[in-house]
């Protein structure tokens, strides 16, 4: 039987950022054998089905989401929801229509709750959860009696209003059993101490990529990585998705990217199955609380492309949970270059008020040919290549970031009575003492290197043809708090920097 229930912004419940919808009952559903059966035979003989959907109109300047509650009756197998709605014409600069889709189970709605089963933002119209499987971005379990709620989240909304319509069909039978999700180890072969190159920030069919994890362990191999990150939009179901795909040369780390309506961050290498909630704005007072717990659950905290246009990208939370920032995404562009000012600028805040600093970090943000794994990818310093090991040297700052493999770079300084300090370090030197600045960089065609300091650049010299070479300035800590060098492009655009081909952290001057 099928049920067609009128919604119209009828909300019998609210809360900060959330609304409820009035619930979908299946007591009286009379359920009907569906054409087939399980193994898809058309005889007839199929699973037995229910069926309502729901029809609404969220207005505009409705909450960030909505909830439709759906009693989910004793013995279903397996829960399917699909929705639409209508992308409503609107005029030149004026926001039309956008409605993201996931669901919670019957342990309800609570913000970072235990009742999170699956998230695909606007990535795909259907979906379906059984004990079994589900699909990508949603999380296998039992399909328990209850009250369960699919969580609309109108993205933007038209003036005129956003019209939906939900269908949830219900298949009952024998609960099937969930397997043992398989994580990633905590540690490959790796070289002992070296400089490991990773991409943390990428995007497969488990939220809005088009690259199946195997595509994308294939291309950080191309990329010539050794660990990478998985960090899809508002959900944790990839963390599983990666057997077979690990080895000695391949460090697979677990994360999210956490998506809310005031900016992006990349919750990086926390424990595998770990669940970060985004449904908060900055105004709410909640970050801090997520943040916390990424770090007990043993992740970074990474805010992702902080000057993005898009809508709801821009990052409003402030940088004071930050363990690094992503100052570098995808192909360098006006934004990463703003990112990167902002990001200098910090480091001259925390000199000045001797302040523990914010490392930088690059990353593809890589969602689907051609967007390039690994351009660009942060080069750390590690122990060894383990999750423990890698997020220590992100966390410390011993790290550079590169458009390639191709490109290299050491960097460091030097003073008297054999002193040296690398990427990330500080060279004790007293304020009137002579300091040598010492760049090596490999593979870099066509590319001029850059000294940076907290005045800005101070020196600037072209690299041979080749590409590699070495480029040498002295100064004293009185003069200059830190260095850090860049590697650019030609310019493009007469008057403006050229793009990045490679970027370190800092080296601290002085005591």
């Amino acid at each position: 039987m099928t049920g067609s229930i009128a919604r119209r912004g009828l909300l019998v419940g609210t809360a900060a950022t959330a609304l409820t919808l009035g619930p979908v009952s299946f007591a009286d559903a009379a359920p009907t054998p569906a054409p087939g059966n399980a193994n898809g035979d058309a005889n007839g003989d199929g699973p037995v089905t229910a069926v309502r959907t729901v029809r609404g109109t969220l207005p505009a300047g409705c909450p960030d989401f909505v909830h439709l509650p759906v009693e989910v009756p004793r013995g279903v197998r397996e829960i399917a929801v699909s929705y639409t709605y209508v992308k409503t014409p609107v005029p030149a600069g004026t926001q039309g229509n956008a409605l993201d889709i996931g669901i919670f189970d019957e342990r309800g709605t609570e913000l970072g709750g235990r009742g999170f089963r699956g998230w695909s933002g606007g990535a795909r119209g259907s979906f379906f959860i059984r004990a079994e499987e589900a699909t990508p971005g949603y999380i296998p379990g039992p399909v328990r009696a209850g009250t369960w709620h699919i969580a609309l989240g109108p993205y933007t909304v038209a003036p005129e209003g956003l019209p939906y319509e939900v269908t949830v069909t219900l298949t009952f039978g024998p609960t099937g059993t969930t397997p043992e999700p398989v994580y990633p180890p905590e540690r490959a072969k790796g070289r002992g101490r070296a400089w490991y190159r990773g991409d943390c920030h990428l995007h497969s069919v488990h939220s809005d990529g088009r690259r199946t994890p195997a595509d994308i362990a294939a291309a950080a191999r191309a990329a010539g990585l050794d660990f990478i990150n998985s960090s899809e939009h508002n959900t944790h179901s990839a963390h599983s998705a990666w057997q077979g795909l690990w080895g000695d040369d391949l460090l697979i780390l677990t994360g999210e990217e956490v998506t809310t309506r005031n900016g992006h961050v990349v919750a990086l290498a926390t424990d595998p199955g770990t669940f970060v909630d985004w449904r908060y704005r900055a105004r709410d007072n909640r970050f801090g609380h997520f943040a916390k717990a990424v770090r007990r659950a043993g992740g970074l905290v990474v805010p992702a492309h902080p000057h993005a246009t898009c809508i709801g990208c821009h990052w409003k939370f402030g940088f004071g949970e930050a363990d690094a920032v992503e100052v570098w995404n995808g192909p360098y562009t006006p934004e990463d270059e703003i990112a990167l000012a902002e990001w200098d600028n910090s480091l001259v805040a925390a000199v000045r008020a001797s302040k523990p600093w914010i490392p930088a970090m690059g990353n593809s943000d890589a969602h689907r040919e051609p967007d390039k794994v690994g351009l660009p990818q942060t080069v750390v310093l590690a122990d060894e290549l383990s999750r423990k090991a890698i997020t220590a040297g992100i966390r410390a700052g011993r790290s550079y970031i590169a458009e390639s493999s191709a490109v290299s770079l050491a960097f460091g300084v030097s003073g008297g009575r054999g002193l040296h300090a690398g990427i990330g370090e500080r060279l004790p030197a007293e304020d009137d003492a002579p300091v040598t600045v010492r760049l090596e960089v490999t593979g870099a065609l066509g590319c001029t290197a850059h000294i940076v300091t907290d005045q800005g650049t101070l020196f600037t010299a072209a690299l041979p043809e080749s590409g590699s070479g070495t480029v040498e300035w002295r100064t004293t800590p009185s003069y200059a708090a830190y260095v850090r060098a860049e590697v650019r492009h030609p310019a493009s655009v007469p008057g403006l920097p050229g793009a990045l081909a490679a970027l370190t952290n800092p080296v601290f001057l002085g005591r």
